[in-house]
């Protein structure tokens, strides 16, 4: 229930303006958000058009139509960037006990990390690997569509409040030095060491309308397809499926799963009650 919701409120007149608007959002500008969540869409309109002092929801189609500025405050709304390092710290330690053993056997090896937002797991992945041995012979490839969340990315710099948790995190997922290792602190924040950042490749990606740009032994999308329809997640989940090399991993959110897509029976879980799957067909 959205709060300070009109007396006339008509639930098929939202739905429609809401409609407008993500059609506007696709024609004009390219953004694609018709088959997110309607859900977590409707949270994120009404509260830029509180923020933005509106009355209405076609009066924010209105405004994103002629004010850039306003366009990148509602893209920043509907990006979703909750993310920290190690996160679901079994998952990594699953990782790197079942999925490293079988990355060592390639020549080189290509990850990529769909929606990868701020970075922080992208730089776990990088420490985790470079523990394993095997990071000298990866690349990988971090990508979102929110362009100014992929900056903090590229910058590696954090707050230094969160890695106490971090650290915490890094030695339940089989970290087997000191986190601060990798890092240097700066004031009130830390910059992680350039040698994590030699072999990451960050770049903006649509998953919602961008193709496959490589072939890749393991791909992570964590805490992303939630927030899609499910006609969207199968469009992702095929994609994702195309961009796998054969005994490909895909890993995924532990809110996530692959039981209810058309491609299920192509892949072998890993790991019992991990989201990580190994492509066997």
């Amino acid at each position: 229930m959205v709060n300070n919701q009109p007396d006339d409120y008509n639930e098929e007149l939202e739905k429609l303006e809401i409609k407008l608007l993500l059609d506007g959002l696709y024609a004009w500008y390219g953004y694609d958000y018709r088959n997110y969540a309607y859900s977590s869409i409707r949270r994120r309109v009404w509260h830029r058009i509180h923020a933005e002092k509106l009355s209405s929801i076609t009066g924010l189609l209105e405004k994103i139509l002629h004010d850039p500025a306003c366009l990148r405050r509602l893209m920043a709304d509907f990006s979703i960037n909750v993310t920290e390092m190690f996160r679901d710290p079994l998952f990594f330690l699953t990782f790197r006990e079942q999925v490293v053993p079988m990355l060592r056997t390639y020549p080189s090896v290509r990850i990529w990390l769909a929606g990868c937002s701020t970075g922080e797991e992208v730089y776990s992945m990088a420490i985790l690997l470079q523990e394993e041995g095997i990071y000298d012979k990866t690349k990988i490839y971090a990508t979102d569509i929110n362009a100014d969340v992929l900056k903090v990315a590229k910058s590696g710099r954090y707050s230094l409040n969160q890695m106490r948790k971090y650290t915490n995190h890094y030695f339940q997922a089989g970290g087997n030095e000191s986190l601060s290792d990798y890092y240097s602190v700066h004031g009130e924040g830390v910059v992680f060491n350039n040698d994590l950042r030699k072999n990451i490749v960050f770049a903006q990606h649509n998953l919602v309308t961008d193709k496959s740009f490589n072939e890749f032994h393991a791909i992570l999308c964590r805490n992303v397809l939630i927030y899609f329809d499910k006609s969207l997640q199968e469009r992702v989940h095929r994609l994702f499926y195309e961009s796998l090399g054969s005994l490909g991993v895909l890993g995924l959110g532990d809110k996530e799963a692959l039981g209810y897509t058309d491609i299920a029976n192509r892949y072998e879980e890993i790991a019992y009650n991990q989201k990580l799957y190994k492509k066997v067909k």
